[in-house]
């Protein structure tokens, strides 16, 4: 199993325990200097849409994010970029950061999911 670590992009990078950091959000982190995120990579094809955390802020249930998620996931642009990470993730530990304060129940971690097969 590869290894994917979540964690919020505000947190100090542990260059010994993070591997490659991935930010997963579509937009940069308020306030947050890009040399002090230390990202390697941002795969916008793997965000939610605009359009999807909109309706998520708005009072859309996780189940349907989930599912509307996926389904964004599923799209060729974003097939390929997931392809091309798992390449990555199998040589090494990997970080996905988001700005979101629970990562581990967020779009991060249905990504994560989606990495590990």
């Amino acid at each position: 199993m590869p290894e994917i670590r979540l964690r919020r992009v505000y947190d100090p990078p542990e260059p010994e325990a993070d591997g490659l950091r991935i930010l997963v959000d579509r937009l940069w982190p308020r306030g947050l200097a890009k040399a002090a995120a230390a990202v390697d990579e941002w795969p916008k094809a793997l965000t939610p849409s605009t359009e999807l955390r909109r309706w998520f802020h708005d009072g859309g249930s996780a189940g349907e994010f989930r599912r509307r998620y996926e389904a964004e996931l599923a799209e060729p642009e974003a097939v390929a970029e997931l392809d091309r990470l798992r390449g990555l993730v199998g040589g090494g530990p990997v970080t996905l950061l988001t700005a979101v304060k629970e990562p581990g129940s967020s779009h991060a971690a249905i990504l994560a999911e989606r990495l590990s097969h």
